[in-house]
């Protein structure tokens, strides 16, 4: 029962999220261009969890984790207080995909979700189930965890193009990094691109 219940106030608080939205004037189109950090994020994390929600529907038969990522993506989406045109048009376009991504597992709130975002009434699956924007997932900068012998002493964030070097050269200059490694030779300076750094120093 508990889980029956935590799905009912998962629905509720997408249904206020819905309503609140639609409530507003109007809903500008996304122009991708003109973007700023904030919206590109959510915008990534919109499209990312398309992916994965498709992936997990037609490939892994996987409805628990892709009802999971749909969780997640709704804690973003209500955290995201962008009021200007193109923040309304972010959350437009993410509240529509996550109606059609629910539609599987809750036809009823969706069809009904969706005439409240503007449409007419209309028999979602005819719909075209969303599809992630490749040019939506590229990410403008990476987040690298940096360890000194193993351990998780800071984080940087570099360009997904960075050169090796530039990396090296970032993890070394992370103040609390720099803090571990003081008065110590550095050995090896190991880059996993993508993920982490894990710069090796003398005991």
């Amino acid at each position: 029962e508990a889980g029956v219940e935590g799905m009912a106030r998962f629905l509720r608080r997408f249904w206020r999220e819905v309503t609140t939205h639609a409530s507003q004037p109007d809903h500008p189109e996304v122009d991708a261009a003109t973007l700023d950090a904030g919206q590109k994020a959510l915008r990534r994390q919109l499209h990312e969890t398309i992916q994965k929600v498709g992936d997990d529907y037609g490939r892994r038969h996987s409805f628990n984790t892709a009802i999971a990522a749909l969780m997640e993506l709704l804690n973003h989406v209500a955290k995201f207080g962008d009021a200007s045109d193109q923040g309304r048009a972010v959350r437009h376009e993410a509240l529509q995909a996550m109606v059609l991504l629910l539609n599987p597992v809750t036809p009823h709130v969706s069809h009904a979700l969706w005439q409240v975002l503007g449409h007419p009434e209309t028999l979602l699956e005819d719909v075209p189930f969303p599809r992630a924007d490749p040019a939506a997932l590229v990410r403008d900068a990476l987040t690298l965890a940096v360890q000194v012998n193993g351990k998780l002493r800071g984080t940087i964030e570099v360009a997904p193009d960075a050169p090796r070097e530039a990396v090296e050269a970032a993890a070394l200059a992370e103040p609390n990094v720099a803090r571990f490694i003081e008065g110590q030779a550095v050995k090896k300076v190991i880059v996993v691109p993508g993920k982490i750094v894990n710069i090796v120093v003398a005991g």
